[in-house]
């Protein structure tokens, strides 16, 4: 039987989930938050990329790091079909040393179910 994805059913809610997936080190549950052709830009400097299976390959080196992700909204501005998220977000080993972090920008979309996804996730945006 398989398992059934996390319905995410408040724009506010997605960074957690994110980060819960991360934790879990779930690529399907991941790639379950994006939009088929969201872009993604995983670094400051780094290119964009767009649909879910080159976003898969950039999820699968994320998932490669150490320790647990932790993730924190700094605001959620939302509209009837669509929201502007900034986060701050970390990953620690359990000795607290720090291995990546950052300032993250989002804009997610309510989907034809009520759920929200990904369509734009820069996850170095308000560095």
């Amino acid at each position: 039987m398989q398992k059934e994805i996390q319905r995410i059913t408040h724009p506010a809610a997605i960074n957690a989930a994110f980060a819960d997936a991360f934790n879990r080190r779930s690529l399907d549950d991941l790639l379950a938050l994006y939009e088929e052709d969201a872009c993604l830009r995983a670094d400051a400097d780094g290119a964009t990329i767009t649909g879910r299976k080159q976003i898969a390959e950039a999820l699968q080196a994320l998932l490669a790091m150490p320790g647990r992700m932790q993730s924190r909204n700094v605001f959620c501005i939302e509209r009837p079909d669509i929201a502007l998220l900034r986060a701050d977000w970390t990953i620690a080993e359990e000795n607290g040393a720090v291995v990546a972090s950052g300032r993250s920008a989002e804009i997610v979309r309510r989907q034809a179910d009520g759920s929200w996804r990904y369509i734009i996730d820069h996850a170095m945006g308000a560095v």
